[in-house]
C-alpha cells in the first residue's frame, strides 16, 4: 500500500510554501549534518534541495533534524 500525499498537514503546507518563495533553507540531518539552499520539490518520502552550485540533493525526509528558512 502506498501512503498518501496529505496536503493538509501544516509541515506539508510549509515546505510548499517555501518552494513557492524559493526561500534559502537550512536543513539539518539526524547525521549532523547542515545542508542549505532552495527546495525545490517534496513528496511524501522526501525533498529535493539545490545548492548554490545547482547541485540536487534528494533527502529522506526520515532523516531531517530540522528544516528552517534563512534570513536573507
Amino acid at each position: 500500500m502506498i501512503a498518501e500525499f496529505d496536503t493538509s498537514l501544516p509541515s506539508t503546507r510549509q515546505l510548499q510554501n517555501l518552494i513557492k518563495q524559493a526561500a534559502p533553507t537550512e536543513i539539518k540531518l539526524l547525521t549532523g549534518d547542515m545542508l542549505t539552499g532552495k527546495v525545490t520539490w517534496q513528496d511524501q518520502y522526501s525533498v529535493c534541495l539545490v545548492d548554490d552550485n545547482t547541485q540536487q540533493v534528494i533527502i529522506w525526509k526520515q532523516a531531517i533534524a530540522y528544516l528552517k528558512p534563512l534570513s536573507n
